[in-house]
Parts: structure tokens; C-alpha cells; sequence
């Protein structure tokens, strides 16, 4: 089997194998509303366009990942909300999907890259949107800002489709962990939908929790 993905040391605590997605509200559905739906889909849909160039007519909307170590996963609970799905990386990168670069507004990669983009703005098929995608510019713009680098974002250039069994595991507040259990085995005794027979974590888990709770099924 070709190796994808570079291997970390269990006592690193600042490394992690695993990408998780955060679902949050929007067009009035709940946080809890749309992991539902991505969950029984299998399909996490792109809807924005990210990455330099993301204004142009030909830039590819993509779906976002973060490799936060799961110790810390509160950081993105606090503003996404308790929901979410966990893949290992090497399943993100064997769907071209990947780690996303950085390029600070005012370098002059930054600059050429602009610049491509520019050129390719009317144009779908242009090589540059292969790579635009994956470098953001951070950067002060006006009175807003724009500093990222601490969610150490992936990304997958188009929809996000898997099996059920390709979840490493679930984001789901500790409390409801039971009831989901049986949610999922109900879906799959009625023939109504998947079952997610991975483990589940709370993102307010310290990381002893974590990797109990992870070691149940990877041992």
C-alpha cells in the first residue's frame, strides 16, 4: 500500500492523524440539522468557494476540514457548534483532498498568485484552480482581518462523498451518545438509513477520553 500521509508519534500531543468537518447553522437548518442530513446522505455538499481568487466566477467551492489535534476540539465547538464527522487523513488525501497552504497578502507569491487567478477568472479549466483552492492569503483587508492559521485547515476541491464505514468517528455531545447508538442501529434494523458504528467523541473531551474512546476500535 503507497503511504499518503506522514506518521506521528503517539506522544505528540500536537499532531493528529484525523481531519473532522463542523457542521453550524445556516439556511435555517440547525448544527444538528445538517450533521443529520450529511450523515444520511453520506455527502458533505460545498457550497462556498475558499482559497485566493475565491470572488472569480471560475473558482471550485470546497469543503473545509481542520486537523486540530482532538484535545483541543473545543476551539472549533465554541464557534461551529457540537456536531460534526472525523476522517482519517489518508482518506482525505486519496480523494485530493489536502492540508491548505498559506501565502500573506502583501509577499510577492501572494501577488502572483492573484494574478493568475485574475487571468483565470472567467476560465474553470485553467490549472490554477487546482492549487488556488488550498492557499488562503492572510492578511489585514481594510478593517477586517484575516488570520486562520490556527484552525490548520484541509480541504476537498468539490463534494465530500463516503460510506458510512469510512468515518473514523462521530462529534457528538457525551450526552446524547446513548441515543444516537440506538438511532443509528434503528435506522439499520428498519432499512431507513446508515448505521455509524464508529466510536463517538465529545469535543469538549480532555484528550484521556479521547483516545479511550478512539482505542475501543483502534486498538
Amino acid at each position: 500500500m503507497v503511504k499518503l500521509v506522514g506518521s506521528a508519534d503517539e506522544h505528540w500531543p500536537d499532531m493528529s492523524p484525523y481531519v473532522v468537518h463542523f457542521t453550524k447553522m445556516e439556511d435555517k437548518r440547525t448544527a444538528y440539522g445538517n450533521a443529520l442530513s450529511i450523515l444520511s446522505h453520506r455527502r458533505i455538499e460545498a457550497r462556498n468557494a475558499f482559497g485566493t481568487g475565491k470572488q472569480h466566477a471560475a473558482a471550485p467551492q470546497s469543503v473545509c476540514f481542520s486537523e486540530i489535534p482532538l484535545h483541543n476540539l473545543k476551539r472549533l465547538a465554541d464557534k461551529r457548534g457540537s456536531y460534526g464527522i472525523g476522517f482519517r487523513k489518508e482518506f482525505l488525501v486519496a480523494r485530493d483532498g489536502g492540508p491548505i497552504m498559506y501565502a500573506q497578502k502583501d509577499t510577492s507569491r501572494a501577488k502572483a498568485l492573484r494574478n493568475m487567478t485574475v487571468k483565470a477568472k472567467n476560465d474553470k479549466d485553467d490549472p490554477i484552480w487546482l492549487i488556488a483552492p488550498f492557499v488562503d492569503q492572510p492578511g489585514q483587508y481594510g478593517p477586517k482581518s484575516y488570520f486562520y492559521e490556527w484552525e490548520r485547515e484541509w480541504r476537498h476541491v468539490g463534494k465530500f462523498d463516503f460510506k458510512e464505514t469510512d468515518a473514523a468517528f462521530l462529534i457528538i455531545p457525551e450526552d446524547l451518545h446513548s441515543a444516537a447508538r440506538g438511532f443509528f442501529d434503528e435506522a439499520e434494523s428498519e432499512n431507513l438509513g446508515p448505521n455509524y458504528k464508529c466510536p463517538f467523541v465529545d469535543p469538549y473531551w480532555n484528550a484521556a477520553k479521547v483516545k479511550a474512546a478512539l482505542k475501543e476500535t483502534w486498538p
